[in-house]
């Protein structure tokens, strides 16, 4: 199937399938136009794919991945290097969400000071 094709069975852009083709997610052959072919088996790599990076993998860290699952389809997602890639990722994503969590303490704080400075003009203005 042309790229094109696989763009509408995926819903992945043109674009994004060859950047994953450049990043040697998926293969393709090239027919004798120079047109980029693939199988009926990408449909699945490119949805396998998609859902990594719903994860919010990097290309790298899904390679590492889609390897593991090749090297030992028997245990499929369960291999140990996702295990350590699933838990740096979680470590990461915890880590943003403490930073977040510190932003918006601070950003609550300065609300309180704005509203308690205004509330105090007011009351001024009311004693006068």
């Amino acid at each position: 199937m042309k790229i094109s094709e696989l763009s509408k069975e995926t819903g992945a852009s043109v674009r994004s399938i060859r950047h994953y083709e450049k990043k040697k997610l998926i293969t393709a052959s090239r027919l004798e136009n120079g047109y980029r072919e693939f199988n009926g088996s990408a449909i699945e790599r490119i949805r396998t794919i998609q859902l990594y990076l719903g994860l919010g993998l990097t290309a790298d860290q899904i390679e590492e991945v889609l390897k593991c699952e090749e090297i030992y389809p028997e245990i499929n997602e369960y291999c140990e290097g996702m295990l350590e890639i699933y838990e740096e990722k979680l470590g990461e994503i915890n880590r943003q969400m403490n930073a977040l969590a510190t932003v918006q303490h601070r950003l609550e704080k300065q609300i309180d000071k704005i509203k308690d400075v205004i509330l105090q003009r007011k009351d001024d203005k009311a004693a006068k």
